[in-house]
């Protein structure tokens, strides 16, 4: 009746017509959508395989069903799953009618039936050595299995029916770890929306940290730091968000943008202290001022509740079931398995010495990038920061600076605390010096003051440090090439810090690494002053401290000279982040606009800043780890960008060749069991992480 013709009577036009349906199945958007999820390809294509019809629509004594061999949300192993009496098998998975759990099969007429249904399950999972989703319909008592596959699970299962299987003997410790998705991980540790809950979404972006989150629609960061101090839940909403968004995302249960990537400032921010967040949600429509935002056609106004789920992308209105996952001796014995297995170290990213405390907590072996300009957006360091910028000349930077150095100093040395000896890489002040300056005119008024300045003169210092791309402009290494103090003051409060902590008995091991370098003579002029500075510090102190001074590879150029650049530095540290915007010409915080239709559209396998993409970006990679260990074969190596924690990414650094990727502390675990994996996979155990069609 759909396709308008008549049902055919000749039985082989319904066989050739029942043949085209499945393979025509493989294009419906249940299929793609599926496929996108889980990772298939396009091209694999499927296979029809004609059997004889059973029936389970032949009374009470017929039925049909859906079985898994172990429960596929805890990993409990129980027979498990839902059937029908009477019923065909697109009744039980079409949601047309409620099925019944099959243990209501163990007791009366259906008992024989049950009994053979297990006695199968457990011969198809120790045949398949694990976890079976097997389909089956029953005739007049008699079983027929139609098909079996490996099971779907969460990631709580995942682990969890991993190492009973080796405790059950079916599987080795190495297939354990070849049979959990890395990212999964990310589901241990957050709480997530009850996948049984019924949700009302107004909007999806992309899912930048997972977990999910509840409270009041705030759309100003001052707004959100206030009511959070009051107690209240708040989720920051803003058109995208700049560092001085900062402190609202602290206080913030989530954050949700209308625009910027995976690898935008939210996201990064966000990931990093393990909180939720969507991004670039391109059908809301942001105003901040108004304190609403619209949605296809619906309206969240300020203090409305709303739950975003980082884990999916979704924008839920009200407040959503939450669900707390919990971590167990099975994890820890999967990890420990991991850990045995991996060459690559595994360090994060972390600014603060509680982010480095949870980075630890997560297995991480050190600190593989510290941003150092978030620490300057804090209490009365902002005031100081931004003297020192509009300073007219040196012996007022330098004045400023001498305030800011106490600050960083003590900031330093809780990270050395937190970490206990293990490496801590410090990255130099790297973004553009407007963005730390005021915007508003208010804002403007009040520095002015505490400055003793005119605020139209103000203004004007402000505007004539707007760029017209930041990005590529007035920042990393150039600023401290320009302004040599800044470097200074950083460089003598990384090694105060590290002296102090050594004269109380701890071992510290420091890094310091330059950003955006392209040209070696850049690298040597910023090495000199370190450690003249360092050298400086150590006979103060009567004590040195060993450590390293690096740069970041971040820049094609920069890449294309690392043979040069390796007879200046001790490491390299990939910044993959501004390395994919360089190489694809691209901005991370506008090309949320188009690229998921790059994506959808096949023009792109996967979004760059989620995926390292190994053709282009990895070329360079590749070329830079060859010719920097060509002039230097210690050149310790590693990468600090997002991709640290993505699991194909992660694989591809293995492969390469790096000492250490370096990730948000939540993605850490991620990063060790890919790690694993890749050097699994390297001696040829198989990895069965993927979903089947």
């Amino acid at each position: 009746a759909k396709r308008g013709a008549p049902f055919p009577d000749d039985p082989f036009a319904q066989l050739w017509g029942a043949i085209e349906a499945v393979f025509k199945s493989w294009r419906t958007r249940r299929a793609q959508d599926y496929r996108k999820v889980n990772g298939i390809p396009d091209d694999l294509g499927t296979a029809v395989n004609v059997v004889a019809m059973v029936y389970g629509n032949m009374g009470d004594d017929s039925g049909t069903g859906v079985a898994f061999t172990r429960d596929c949300r805890t990993g409990q192993n129980v027979l498990n799953g839902d059937f029908l009496a009477n019923a065909q098998g697109e009744d039980v998975v079409s949601g047309a009618r409620t099925p019944e759990p099959i243990a209501k099969m163990k007791r009366g007429a259906l008992a024989k039936v049950y009994r053979e249904l297990e006695r199968i399950a457990d011969k198809l999972e120790r045949h398949f050595r694990d976890v079976q989703d097997s389909e089956f319909t029953f005739e007049h008592g008699r079983l027929f299995m139609l098909q079996t596959r490996r099971a779907q699970r969460t990631g709580l299962a995942a682990v969890r029916s991993a190492v009973e299987m080796v405790d059950d003997g079916l599987i080795t410790p190495d297939e354990a770890v070849q049979r959990v998705p890395p990212q999964d991980l990310d589901q241990l540790f957050h709480p997530m929306v009850d996948p049984r809950a019924s949700v009302t979404v107004v909007a999806k972006g992309l899912p930048a940290s997972p977990g999910a989150a509840m409270g009041e629609a705030v759309f100003d960061a001052d707004e959100a730091e206030a009511l959070a101090k009051r107690g209240r839940k708040v989720i920051l909403i803003r058109p995208e968000t700049s560092p001085e968004d900062f402190h609202g995302i602290v206080a913030a249960q989530a954050v949700l943008t209308a625009r910027g990537g995976m690898t935008s400032h939210a996201a990064v921010v966000a990931r990093g202290m393990g909180k939720t967040c969507v991004v670039g949600a391109k059908d809301i429509e942001v105003d901040p001022q108004a304190g609403r935002l619209r949605a296809n056609g619906r309206v969240v106004k300020k203090g409305q509740v709303i739950t975003v789920d980082g884990t999916t992308g979704r924008v839920i209105l009200g407040a959503a079931k939450l669900v707390e996952p919990k971590v167990g001796v099975h994890y820890t014995k999967l990890m420990a398995w991991a850990d045995e297995r991996r060459r690559l170290r595994v360090r994060a990213n972390a600014d603060t010495p509680a982010d480095a405390q949870r980075a630890r907590e997560f297995g991480a072996e050190g600190i593989g990038l510290c941003r150092t300009e978030h620490m300057f957006f804090e209490g009365d360091r902002i005031t100081a920061m931004r003297e020192m910028i509009v300073a007219p000349d040196e012996p007022g930077r330098r004045a400023a600076l001498a305030r800011l150095l106490p600050m960083q100093r003590a900031d330093f040395e809780g990270l050395f605390e937190a970490m206990s000896g293990y490496p801590v890489t410090i990255r130099l002040l790297d973004p553009p010096l407007h963005e730390f300056l005021p915007h508003t005119r208010d804002e403007v008024a009040t520095l002015a003051r505490a400055m003793k300045l005119p605020a139209a003169r103000l203004e004007r210092l402000v505007a004539s440090l707007v760029e017209a791309n930041p990005m590529l402009g007035h920042r990393g290494c150039r600023l401290g090439i320009t302004y040599p103090e800044i470097t200074e003051m950083q460089a003598r409060a990384i090694f105060e810090a590290a002296c102090r902590v050594v004269s109380r008995g701890k071992k510290v091991t420091v890094e310091v690494m330059i950003p955006l370098v392209a040209l070696v003579e850049e690298l040597r002029r910023q090495t000199e002053i370190v450690r003249r500075v360092a050298r400086e510090v150590f006979q103060a102190e009567g004590r040195a401290v060993p450590y390293l001074v690096g740069t970041m590879i971040e820049l094609p150029r920069a890449a294309l000279t690392a043979d040069e650049i390796a007879k200046e530095a001790d490491f390299f540290s990939f910044g993959t982040n501004d390395l994919t915007q360089t190489t694809f010409g691209l901005s991370r915080d506008d090309a949320g606009r188009f690229l998921p239709f790059y994506v959808e559209h096949g023009i792109l396998k996967d979004d760059p800043f989620q995926v390292l993409d190994q053709e282009g970006v990895g070329k360079l990679i590749e070329l830079a780890v060859r010719l920097g260990r060509g002039s230097r074969n210690d050149l310790k190596i590693g990468i600090c960008g997002e991709h640290g924690g993505e699991p194909a990414s992660v694989k591809f650094c293995h492969h390469v060749g790096m000492n250490y990727v370096s990730c948000s502390p939540f993605r850490v675990p991620i990063a060790r069991l890919a790690a694993a994996q890749a050097a699994l996979e390297e001696q040829g155990v198989i990895n069965r992480t993927r979903a089947t069609v």
